[in-house]
């Protein structure tokens, strides 16, 4: 029998992880001397004695005794308390969703919505959509009569503020995992302050598993006298139900901790200690790599004789609904899950069963940078509270490890927490939302963790020049209001809205419904080549946007077929949801009665309204082979995946985003003439303004 896992000659035991041991769960010996057995009483339990024995339960009546009493609470529920599916539910069965008021709950990402929606209305014998809920961008399962209990995502949430500015039918709202700071985290929470002013019956719920409260409490305390008695926001923390986890670190750094992550995911594998795997990597490629490799090594071992097989599962925003529901699927006992995920899986979901973490020690997370007006994907190292929160996975069930590819001296030296991301996104989404809600000033908007001003105004400058704001900065009508009105970003819903005048908005529906979908080629580590000849024959030489076109044009020549979209490698359930995004689309541009209108074959046109959206992502190539950016002479490059890639490189081109790695690369990136920049943005490349680099201005030349 292989060596145990702690016996790893490259691990060292740091100190003893988080939790206490309950009695909930324990070993049993085997009856041969093998493996314990996992004895879990609540297996035969009903659901309401298992929502009994959740921690949460002991404080459900002082839940709901200080919600009588304060505006606002503030729960800080560590890991496995219950608080997400359970407190929903004593609000309900308290009498706060009567008179069809509705009890509210944002989560920060989709998945996490759409799961704990799916878990709550299971624990009440309801069908999803009627008395339980969810509403998330471009998917919205709920009924406006029956629904009692509605899971949402913060975005959603301020989207809804736009039609219902005092949120009237919610009695109570909780802000879930508030600790992630998403950027419309972070607008909600300064929203709900101001609303609260206005509606003293809107109760608030602050939770999250590790949270500042007091600076969560000083921010909500309407209390100016000074006496605690008048305090308006009160403070409850709810223990977990995490057991023991011991936690080991690498002697010395890893030079790769992709191949690092599979190497200690084989030799927990190989330990034969019962208990699935979750492996926490930076982003999608990482996490696809790492699955193809686990998948080759399991194969190789399990023709060696291995009794347990490896489940290997990948979980990522992008990755299609129905393969993101595969991480909870049950497995028999000769099976072992190992989920390669990103940070998703850090709080959003939890997956039972998880016994063993992998932990790479990084993050990919979103950064603007104000001085070059350039928003990237950047790989940082986590946070210590990041680590921690990882840890954690694996004490749901029972005791388990976590191995930090990285030294202890290294987790030291990281920031206690994350930065918000109002602190490092690009705000122009944000200030056009703040703006339609009727908040002139937002440089004095209330906000907990108040963003650089340069980011400020390099927002303000861009919704100027994409004419949703006049020059006294109030938005545009109609224009500004109906950029506001889309769930897409102010470029894309400026592409939108303008289509109807160059005559091209059932292409232009169709390339945005397309780039919200991530991963619509599929690449299988086995038949590349094969990939890469049928992905050829949609490719056109103008680049990304019109590419994605053909794809979707002949998704639907084709009727929609799962067989066509096999054998040419492309995502069926992905382009089945650009259908559906597409459709939302069109139901909104016909709201605003912009022309049904095509381009009949005509790629200029096309390329034209790109560019009416878009100009201010506009780069050029410079003598030495690479793209530099027309405003502030940034160096990029084409990434990869591009159809523009390999060949001979354009002379101008647009783009929708740039993914920082080794190097700063365009996504989507489309062709186009120096002449449609001046002619479609002349206030943009030929006057300039003030706020450009060393007041210099953009020149086309």
């Amino acid at each position: 029998m292989a060596a145990p896992v702690s016996a790893f000659k490259f691990w060292k035991p740091g100190a003893e992880g988080p939790g206490v041991h309950l009695s909930e769960e324990r070993e049993l010996p085997g009856e041969t001397g093998g493996p314990p057995v996992i004895f879990n009483p609540n297996a035969a339990l009903s659901i309401e004695k298992q929502r009994q024995k959740l921690p949460v339960f002991q404080h459900r009546n002082h839940i709901l005794y200080m919600l009588e009493i304060y505006q606002t609470v503030v729960i800080v529920g560590e890991t496995g308390c219950g608080k997400s599916t359970q407190i929903p539910q004593y609000l309900l069965e308290a009498g706060w969703a009567a008179e069809g008021k509705v009890v509210g709950i944002t989560q920060p990402r989709r998945v996490a919505a759409i799961s704990v929606a799916g878990r709550v209305a299971e624990e009440r014998g309801a069908m999803l959509g009627h008395e339980v809920g969810y509403t998330i961008r471009f998917d919205d399962c709920s009924d406006p009569q029956t629904t009692r209990i509605k899971f949402l995502t913060d975005g959603m949430l301020v989207r809804e503020m736009m039609s219902d500015p005092l949120l009237k039918k919610y009695s109570v709202l909780m802000l879930d995992e508030a600790h992630e700071r998403t950027l419309y985290t972070d607008i909600s929470i300064g929203l709900l302050k101001k609303i609260q002013k206005k509606r003293g019956d809107l109760r608030l719920i602050v939770a999250s598993a590790t949270l500042d409260a007091e600076k969560f409490k000083e921010f909500y305390n309407q209390n100016e006298s000074g006496d605690p008695s008048k305090d308006t926001c009160g403070i409850l923390t709810v223990e977990g139900r995490t057991h023991p986890v011991d936690i080991f670190y690498s002697m010395s750094p890893f030079p790769d901790y992709v191949k690092a992550s599979v190497d200690t995911v084989m030799k927990i594998h190989e330990s034969d200690e019962r208990g699935d795997i979750l492996v926490f990597l930076t982003g999608q490629e990482e996490v696809e790599g790492v699955a193809t490799m686990l998948r080759e090594q399991a194969r190789a071992l399990s023709r060696t004789g291995m009794k347990t097989h490896l489940r290997v599962l990948p979980m990522y925003a992008g990755l299609p609904y129905s393969e993101q529901m595969k991480v909870f699927e049950r497995v028999p006992p000769t099976v072992r899950k190992v989920i390669v995920a990103t940070n998703i899986a850090e709080t959003s979901i939890t997956v039972n069963g998880i016994v063993f973490v992998v932990d790479c020690g990084f993050v990919k997370l979103r950064a603007y940078n104000p001085k070059t007006a350039i928003e990237s994907l950047v790989v940082v190292p986590i946070s210590q509270a990041s680590a921690n929160q990882r840890a954690g996975r694996a004490g749901r069930n029972r005791s388990g490890k976590c191995f930090r590819l990285y030294t202890e001296e290294s987790f030291e030296k990281l920031p206690l927490s994350t930065v918000p991301e109002m602190q490092r996104a690009n705000l122009a989404p944000v200030i056009l939302q703040l703006k339609a809600l009727g908040i002139d000033n937002v440089l004095r908007f209330s906000f907990l963790s108040p963003p650089p001003a340069q980011s400020m105004v390099q927002a303000l400058e861009l919704l100027y020049a994409l004419g949703g704001l006049d020059e006294q900065g109030q938005l545009t009508e109609p224009l500004g209001f109906r950029m506001a009105e889309f769930p897409l970003s102010p470029m894309f819903a400026k592409m939108l809205l303008e289509s109807g005048n160059f005559g091209c908005s059932e292409e232009m529906l169709s390339i945005a419904a397309m780039m919200q979908i991530q991963n619509i080629l599929l690449i299988p580590p086995n038949q590349k080549k094969a990939a890469a000849i049928e992905h050829r024959k949609f490719s056109v030489k103008e680049g990304d946007h019109l590419t994605m076109l053909n794809i979707y044009e002949a998704f639907i020549k084709n009727n929609k077929s799962s067989q066509w979209c096999k054998e040419r490698f492309l995502n069926y359930k992905g382009l089945q949801r650009a259908v559906t995004v597409r459709e939302q689309l069109q139901r909104m541009l016909a709201k605003f009665k912009v022309p049904k209108t095509s381009s009949e074959g005509d790629p200029d046109v096309i390329l034209r309204c790109i560019v009416s959206g878009f100009f201010a992502n506009a780069a050029r190539l410079h003598y030495t082979g690479t793209y530099r950016t027309l405003r502030d002479d940034h160096e990029l490059h084409i990434h990869p995946t591009s159809v523009l890639y390999v060949e001979r490189p354009p002379k101008w081109v647009v783009f929708n985003e740039i993914i920082q790695t080794s190097q700063y690369f365009m996504r989507d990136v489309t062709v186009v003439e120096s002449s449609w920049l001046v002619e479609l943005a002349p206030h943009y490349y030929q006057e300039g303004t003030h706020l450009s680099f060393a007041n210099k201005k953009a020149k086309v030349t």
